[in-house]
């Protein structure tokens, strides 16, 4: 049954909304109901996103879980599935679209920023080809646990608002139950979003999209170029960040990159435990594309996409050509500016030079050739556990001198690196061990490694077990997408 009750009278919740998306023209999205769920339970829910979000009428777990399992929305709601394409492991699709996503409206947030609210898992849309628009409990779990991660972390990321069980059971390997997350981010428009209409050579509507996306994201954008170059300042900044942390996405597609820089789609996204540039955790990532190191390659390739995009919307495209492939060219650059910001301060530097970076190469280096833990090594530099990290620790106390004696120039650089780098990180096997004792019913562990999470660069007794690397028999060697 492929409908919504629309009831706030059943439902005491109420949410702001204020939808400007739903206002666009006809192309730009699909109006949809969600898929009626059987037996919802609230099995998350945010209360300080949602405060922030201005929502009322939050005390009742069961009225949540009608609302944000699509059964009773709240008043203002106007479910639609947007339209998008993307580039797929470097292949084009030319219409992809919310195929298990609904955006049920915006809201403007405490801080004056708006943000969407989008169900993810609430059933078919007009975008879902051969899907079922569904999503089990496991992949709404873990995007709901990472992105409040990352959040945690100080990455740009969506947000998880709510996770709904829905009674119901969801086919994929085998039959898993069911789920809803509530998904918070600043737009939901992606390069994607642009392509769709660039591939159609729609320029009316394309211009629409880009005067959308500049009020939103832009407002002193006063060009398409000058609108790529504050999504490229963006996405650099984002993908210095991630590497920082020991973050691999998984799946860096075109549809998966948002114009307001924010991390997004948490499918087979994963954490370094012992370092390799090339570690690749996605079970459908077979060529290595989006390898943790990869991923600084891969930004300037998804932003070449945009820029084609936005090229035919140039008066004169000879010209645009030039300017826009400099934009693109400059790009590497501020990722590696970013990147050596933050890995400076890894190592304790506040102001890290051109000449800082080879020795932070060369502690990847070291760190590379023995698999030491990424997390680990970084943090105990600041405690003088580091060595620990490597089966032969002799390498690493030779680096350990120089950078001793760079670090006499600093001030107080064990605050700096304490509050850079984190004690604990989402572990994959904590994060999997967590995940299977959910769909068994078990939240428990769930919630703990939540309120570890809470507090990355907090190392207590309560959480000191969390900080520890897997053992061999733990180790995750995939993860998998779950549509």
């Amino acid at each position: 049954m492929d409908q919504t009750l629309t009831a706030s009278a059943t439902n005491p919740l109420s949410i702001p909304f204020d939808n400007s998306y739903a206002a666009l023209p006809e192309g730009f999205f699909a109006r949809s109901a969600p898929r009626a769920a059987s037996a919802p339970r609230l099995l998350a829910f945010n209360a300080g996103l949602a405060a922030d979000l201005g929502i009322t009428g939050t005390g009742d777990p069961d009225a949540l879980a009608q609302a944000f399992s699509g059964n009773a929305l709240p008043d203002g709601a106007d479910p639609l599935a947007q339209a998008y394409a993307g580039h797929q492991f470097g292949g084009f699709s030319p219409q992809l679209g919310d195929g298990r996503a609904l955006l049920i409206g915006e809201v403007m947030g405490r801080h004056g920023q708006r943000l969407d609210v989008q169900l993810k898992g609430s059933g078919r849309t007009v975008f879902s080809r051969n899907g079922d628009g569904l999503a089990a409990i496991g992949p709404v779990l873990r995007e709901y646990l990472v992105a409040e991660a990352m959040q945690a972390l100080g990455v740009p990321t969506t947000r998880a608002l709510a996770a709904v069980a829905t009674g119901d059971r969801v086919q994929r390997e085998t039959a898993q139950p069911g789920a809803v997350l509530t998904r918070v981010a600043s737009s939901h428009l992606r390069v994607g979003t642009f392509e769709f209409f660039a591939a159609r050579q729609d320029k009316a509507r394309l211009q629409v999209l880009l005067d959308y996306a500049i009020a939103r994201h832009d407002p002193d954008a006063d060009s398409p170029l000058a609108f790529l170059k504050g999504v490229i300042a963006r996405q650099a900044k984002l993908v210095a960040h991630w590497t920082a942390v020991g973050f691999i996405h998984g799946v860096m597609n075109t549809d998966n990159t948002t114009i307001s820089g924010e991390t997004i789609d948490y499918g087979p996204c994963a954490f370094l435990d012992g370092y390799h540039p090339a570690t690749v955790y996605s079970s459908i990532d077979r060529q290595g594309r989006y390898a943790y190191d990869n991923q600084r390659e891969v930004l300037p390739w998804n932003m070449a996409q945009l820029a084609s995009a936005l090229l035919s919307l140039e008066p004169d495209t000879q010209a645009g050509i030039a300017a826009y492939t400099e934009a693109v060219n400059a790009m590497p650059a501020l990722i590696d500016a970013a990147w050596l910001r933050h890995f400076g301060a890894k190592i304790g530097l506040a102001e890290p030079t051109e000449a800082d970076r080879p020795m932070i190469e060369g502690l990847l280096t070291l760190m590379a050739n023995q698999e030491a833990d990424f997390t680990n090594t970084f943090r105990g530099l600041s405690d003088g556990t580091a060595g620990a990290t490597f089966t032969d620790p002799a390498p690493f106390h030779d680096w350990e001198t120089t950078w001793r004696a760079r670090l006499a120039q600093e001030t107080d650089p064990e605050a700096r690196m304490l509050a850079t780098n984190p004690a604990v990180i989402p572990r994959n096997h904590r994060v999997d061990h967590a995940l299977k004792a959910a769909a068994e019913g078990d939240m428990a562990p769930f919630e703990t490694l939540m309120r570890v999470l809470a507090t990355p660069f907090t190392l207590s007794d309560a959480n000191a077990a969390f900080a520890q690397p897997p053992r061999l028999e733990e180790e995750i060697e995939a993860t998998f997408c779950g549509t």
